[in-house]
């Protein structure tokens, strides 16, 4: 399944070829936005309140309370900086967002004197990772720029309140817990390089919007019953190179449901990511725990590698997806035990046709006349491929030594190094012909998607060139 906006190719040229110093009467350009940063923000006393300008380099910045940045207004996060949260305060970005650190300096959005977790089997209340401790990002429906590069995002999580309730462009209840909210059809939301840990429910909840989500890592994300990037009706992009592991239900999901007036239909390309010990809250044939299709969304999956997943790749047939305009195939899974692989393929009213570009190959262990449709029919003896096909990782031995699959489950990465080895079966395995990234958000260096990265030849996140995830 091919897809590409051409509008978007226009609009890249045309900021390509005009510059910082011209820009078109248009609301949404992105120089026009970035003007507006204005000021120095200090770092000499907590901040609380409206917020606006530039947080400098190197600096760390301690937040008191809720910080508003108001519409029309913008907040510029330069590499490097710190910005610590108290008293469960949360960013309220009804203006523009660039947190934009790098490589070398990257942003850290966090919590003073809490560290992570490492220890296999932590249960909810055991776990910093699942209190949250502050309130997020949180966009509100005017919000048109939420850029996010090269940022941790640490112990987020904490219910909303009240006070953020109340704000008429937030459009959420008082016990909302999302560790990233965006929210405007009309906006974009563009998140590369980033790291996000710990969470109470959806990780990335997307009502809408336009989106760019490349290379990121989200790490025990999903708290007792989230998602990590949870997709609403009207919701356009791409979502590829992503790591998960050790989330509560789907790493990526996207559905139509929801859809606002006006709003287009949620169509997700997703290609190239890698979920490992995923879905230790699901219950198998009710909710997902990699990639899930739901409600009328179109899209395509391609490339993607699934390891001890509690569920396999989904789309939904109660209420259906549109897959009529939904592509997959070029998806891996691996299992220790034979309950994961009894569930690589789920059936009913979850259920998903097997490609014969899928690994291992489908018709080696399901039976001749399998009905993914039936209930009926649907189950089988997934005995044939546990433990087979080994991904051959540079650092994380398989069979997993029972922290594999939920309740012994290894949700952390740890000193883990998920790259392929030169042997790896999945290396040269996916296709780079059958899907294209849908563009719908501006190319640029700062105040757009740095790059699109396209399909990569490697099954999963990490790619042999060198491509794909950086962490």
């Amino acid at each position: 399944m091919k897809k590409l906006l051409l509008p978007a190719l226009v609009l890249v040229i045309l900021w390509g070829s005009t510059g910082c110093n011209k820009w078109a009467a248009d609301s949404n350009n992105i120089y026009k936005t970035v003007q507006q940063a204005g000021k120095t923000v200090s770092d000499s006393v907590p901040l609380s309140g409206s917020i606006r300008g530039t947080m400098l380099q190197g600096k760390t910045y301690t937040i008191d309370s809720n910080i508003i940045i108001n519409q029309g207004d913008t907040l510029m996060i330069q590499p490097g900086v710190t910005l610590n949260f108290r008293n469960g305060a949360a960013l309220v970005v009804l203006g523009s967002l660039f947190s934009e650190g790098t490589q070398a300096a990257p942003i850290y959005m966090t919590v003073l004197g809490v560290t992570k977790n490492n220890t296999p089997g932590l249960s909810l209340t055991q776990d910093s990772a699942h209190i949250g401790l502050w309130g997020g990002i949180i966009g509100g429906t005017t919000c048109p720029f939420m850029v996010i590069k090269w940022t941790h995002i640490d112990f987020a999580g904490g219910s909303y309140g009240n006070a953020i309730a109340a704000i008429p462009q937030v459009n959420q209840s008082a016990g909302t817990s999302y560790n990233i909210l965006f929210q405007n059809v009309n906006g974009y939301f563009i998140m590369e390089d980033s790291w996000v840990y710990g969470g109470t429910d959806d990780c990335t909840r997307i009502s809408c919007g336009k989106v760019h989500v490349f290379r990121n890592t989200y790490e025990k994300c999903g708290g007792s019953g989230g998602d990590c990037v949870n997709m609403k009706g009207g919701t356009v992009g791409t979502v590829a190179y992503n790591f998960f592991i050790g989330t509560a239900y789907n790493g990526q999901k996207v559905s139509n449901k929801g859809q606002a007036v006006g709003a287009p239909q949620s169509d997700v390309v997703m290609y190239n990511s890698t979920f490992v010990n995923d879905g230790a809250q699901v219950v198998p044939g009710q909710r997902g725990s990699t990639i899930d299709y739901e409600q009328g969304a179109a899209g395509a999956f391609f490339n993607n590698v699934a390891i001890n997943c509690h569920v396999g790749y989904r789309v939904v047939n109660n209420p259906v997806a549109d897959t009529s305009n939904l592509t997959y195939g070029y998806n891996y899974q691996y299992a220790d035990s034979v309950d994961v692989a009894n569930q690589f393929f789920t059936f009913g009213p979850v259920c998903m046709k097997p490609q014969p570009t899928d690994l291992p190959l489908p018709s080696s262990y399901l039976p001749a006349g399998w009905n993914y449709e039936s209930p009926s029919q649907g189950s089988y003896d997934g005995t044939p491929v546990v433990q087979k096909l080994n991904p051959m990782f540079v650092n994380y031995p398989l069979p997993a030594n029972n922290h594999g699959f939920y309740p012994w489950q290894n949700d952390a990465i740890g000193s883990a190094d998920f790259h392929l080895q030169p042997t790896s079966p999945l290396i040269g395995k996916g296709t780079t012909s059958a899907v294209s990234p849908l563009v719908v958000v501006p190319i640029d260096p700062v105040y757009g998607a740095t790059e699109v990265t396209p399909p990569g030849a490697d099954l999963g996140c990490y790619q042999s060139n060198g491509r794909g995830n950086q962490h």
